[in-house]
């Protein structure tokens, strides 16, 4: 029953964010868009409120219950972001705004955009953490509970990997190619010689 709750609250985030992209900006209702965005966390607080009855009955803590709480920390490191990277692209395409600008490939800007990643790695992390932690409590010492330590432990493991990829872009930047350098060069020189 979790994880076809799981999979409605994905299906759910993405058909509420689609909505609420058609409405701000076919329909050009940006109050409506911004109360179907708003509905996204309910959402989460459902999978969670839904979870936590499930354990209350006496089921056994399972990797369905892990899963739920790092649906849940996900959706609250990375929802934000998401939502605005899909409004830009939604502006652009729908109400002919401007491209939206990538993040950054090369030098440091690349590193500190994936420090701030990171950052939401381990705010989503905090947050599964803390959701099994408030599990493995009210299971207490009765119930199994490796199934919910085994997930902090994936959540612990996969926010020190980003760390380390996030490092890595700090220690050893990605340079920029030779070649673009040169035309970067050039369509600056060139942009010179037309402004005189």
């Amino acid at each position: 029953m979790i994880v076809a709750l799981i999979i409605a609250c994905e299906v759910g985030f993405w058909v509420l964010l689609a909505l609420a992209l058609a409405v701000r900006y076919l329909l050009n209702r940006r109050r409506a868009s911004v109360v179907l965005l708003l509905c996204e966390p309910v959402l989460e607080l459902v999978l969670f409120v839904v979870t936590a009855i499930d354990l209350k009955n006496g089921a056994e803590p399972s990797w369905e219950h892990g899963v739920a709480a790092l649906y849940i920390g996900f959706t609250v490191g990375y929802g934000h972001y998401m939502i605005r990277w899909l409004d830009g692209h939604a502006a652009h395409r729908l109400a002919g705004g401007p491209k939206p600008v990538g993040p950054p490939k090369y030098g440091l800007a690349r590193a500190r955009h994936e420090g701030r990643l990171w950052t939401r790695t381990l705010v989503a992390t905090g947050v599964a953490l803390a959701l099994l932690q408030a599990a493995v409590w009210y299971v207490g010492d009765d119930g199994d509970i490796d199934s919910l330590r085994s997930f902090q432990w994936i959540a612990l493991r996969v926010a020190g990997i980003h760390g380390l990829v996030a490092l890595a872009y700090t220690i050893w930047p990605k340079k920029e190619p030779d070649g673009r350098k040169d035309e970067d060069r050039g369509s600056g020189y060139a942009k010179d010689r037309v402004g005189r």
